[in-house]
């Protein structure tokens, strides 16, 4: 495992694409761009801020759901690559030679997320819960119903108070 986020090679290979993408992108016509280059730069980008993320996270399911963020903007990002060809802002080899980066930054992501599975459960099974014994509650009888709580004498000392509403 990488000690460094940079060191992170699914990282670099994501962020090759993103920048490759946008060097793309920044080619094509206005209304190109408007439409088109925004969805797919901003899913391109989020492949690789979401396995940021997801690095900077320390719960395992936190982790986890990060990655799943990721790989859902790798599908978006094919999408927008679809709609890139069908548009012919882009040619089929150049289409092609991205969807099989994003296709291999997939499988990554597939063995990141399985390697982190298996740290939860190996830590999960290490982990040793100490508990302590639950506390007896016992509740006694103390209330004695034949005393009264107030004497005659007191009752009629607290009727001679003032009231609050007079202070």
């Amino acid at each position: 495992m990488a000690t460094e986020l940079e060191d992170l090679k699914i990282l670099k290979n994501a962020e090759n694409i993103a920048d490759s993408v946008w060097k793309r992108v920044v080619q094509w016509e206005q209304f190109a761009k408007d439409v088109v280059g925004k969805q797919i730069t901003r899913a391109v980008d989020s492949v690789g801020a979401n396995i940021a993320e997801s690095y900077g996270r320390f719960n395992y399911g936190e982790k986890l759901q990060f990655l799943y963020y990721s790989r859902g903007s790798l599908f978006e990002t094919k999408y927008w690559l679809n709609r890139a060809l069908a548009r012919e802002l882009m040619q089929a080899d150049e289409v092609k030679g991205y969807a099989a980066r994003l296709s291999d930054v997939a499988r990554q992501l597939n063995t990141f997320a399985g390697s982190l599975k298996s740290q939860r459960k190996d830590t999960k099974a290490q982990s040793k819960t100490v508990r302590e014994p639950g506390a007896e509650y016992i509740v006694e009888d103390w209330f004695d119903d034949s005393a009264p709580l107030f004497t005659n004498t007191e009752l009629d000392w607290l009727m001679t108070l003032p009231s609050v509403s007079s202070l």
